[in-house]
């Protein structure tokens, strides 16, 4: 029973790791390096990851700079990032590109908003999925005499607050995402 919860206590886990990265790569108003973590570059014909090919930085709360360590790629980093889905416009000065992020509009916070919320409701559903699934492992394990009837309660109790624990987890970070997009 004990292996079954660590493993179901791990899945959650990814689920929650998951759902933080999603968020790390919406765009708040503010300059974030993880944006361009789905952007590749054609480098000597393999997609490679701008931050492999450069330095990224935040140089100003709504700045981002991007120097290459090999200046022959400029052209295609630049290009991916125009071709890309993010929406920024990159300025290219030879040497570095800036990506400068404009302030979102109320109306596009609250988008936003919308859908950090639906992630988070989903993570919550993926979660409850695992919940449901190891009670019914736990349920096999009784029916084939491996558990006694309390040993089948007491590891339905502790999947419940297993779920509880990684929803409660999943709306706090949640709550921290949307206070941050709603900042002016």
């Amino acid at each position: 029973m004990q292996t079954q919860l660590k493993k179901a206590g791990e899945t959650m886990d990814r689920r929650l790791e998951h759902m933080r990265r999603e968020f790390s790569e919406i765009r708040a108003g503010r300059a974030n390096p993880a944006v361009l973590d789905k952007v590749k570059v054609d480098y000597y014909g393999a997609p490679t990851p701008v931050n492999q090919l450069a330095a990224v930085s935040v140089t100003e709360a709504r700045t981002l700079t991007i120097q290459p360590w090999d200046a022959s790629v400029l052209r295609q980093i630049e290009k991916a990032i125009q071709t890309s889905d993010i929406g920024i416009n990159p300025q290219n000065d030879g040497k570095i590109i800036r990506l400068i992020f404009p302030p979102l509009t109320e109306d596009r916070r609250k988008e936003i908003v919308k859908d950090v919320q639906k992630i988070a409701e989903e993570t919550k559903v993926q979660i409850r999925n695992v919940r449901r699934e190891l009670i019914d492992k736990l349920k096999a394990m009784k029916k084939d005499g491996e558990l006694t009837e309390d040993d089948l309660k007491q590891g339905e109790k502790k999947a419940q607050d297993l779920t509880d624990k990684y929803v409660k987890e999943v709306e706090s970070v949640s709550a921290v995402k949307q206070k941050e997009i709603l900042e002016m």
